[in-house]
């Protein structure tokens, strides 16, 4: 038995201790125990798939000036319309410019046609990060576009209407756009005919496409409806991938 020393009266004395039983744990209470370390850890691996990234499971494709076809209104120098510095590229257009080509019934546009990776099945991505100023609306900013000379031309369009962008002009993808760096990802899977587009790593779109064609990516300003007499987006850190096998 242990003892302990008590001291009384400046005198010390040994006690005996008490022993304390404690009851054993009633077997009722485990199944809530174990249920909840099952939630938890349910919980964790959620957690891990939300924070997944869109370009898990894809492979970067390299990218050089030459994959970077730039268009813009015909009768003016490239500098008029375009910028690049500090890894960003700026575009801009007014509503009265011609259009890329001379005889074109298209609208004025200054955009990045990607050229080299060309797709028509297989899942390929877009990436890039896209600066909105203000002001600037009635405009596409990224297209999935379809061959050349098709109808419709294009399986997705994210234009910006008074600050919001929105899959065409319709179902606003995100709002608040204007005067922030956001990252803008679009994933085209042929096969499914699906295009998914994530906004800061966030899924905000899913859309049905237009059946086959072969496609490619664009980005920059193209005017559409209710345009600005100004439009202008920037861009850096473009990058395309395809999915792994």
């Amino acid at each position: 038995m242990l003892f302990f020393l008590q001291v009384l009266e400046n005198k010390l004395y040994p006690i005996p201790s008490q022993t304390i039983e404690y009851p054993a744990m009633a077997s009722p209470v485990w199944p809530f125990v174990l249920t909840f370390l099952i939630s938890l850890s349910l919980f964790n691996e959620s957690l891990l798939f939300c924070n997944a990234d869109p370009t898990d499971g894809f492979t970067l494709l390299p990218l050089t000036d030459a994959n970077f076809e730039l268009q813009k209104p015909y009768n003016i120098p490239l500098a008029e319309r375009y910028s690049y510095a500090n890894g960003v590229h700026r575009m801009w257009v007014y509503s009265t410019d011609k259009p890329f080509k001379a005889g074109s019934p298209t609208d004025p546009r200054t955009e990045i046609r990607i050229k080299g990776y060309d797709y028509s099945s297989g899942i390929w991505q877009f990436e890039g990060y896209v600066f909105v100023p203000s002001g600037t609306s009635g405009t596409s900013i990224m297209q999935v576009h379809r061959s050349d000379g098709e109808k419709p031309a294009t399986d997705l369009m994210l234009m910006i209407f008074n600050g919001d962008l929105k899959f065409y002009s319709g179902v606003v993808v995100e709002s608040s756009f204007y005067n922030r760096w956001v990252r803008v990802n679009v994933i085209h899977d042929v096969d499914a005919n699906k295009l998914t587009t994530f906004i800061d790593g966030v899924q905000k779109l899913e859309k049905d496409g237009k059946g086959p064609s072969d496609f490619y990516f664009k980005c920059g300003v193209y005017a559409q409806h209710d345009d600005s007499y100004y439009m202008e987006s920037r861009w850096r850190d473009i990058k395309i991938y395809e999915k792994d096998g």
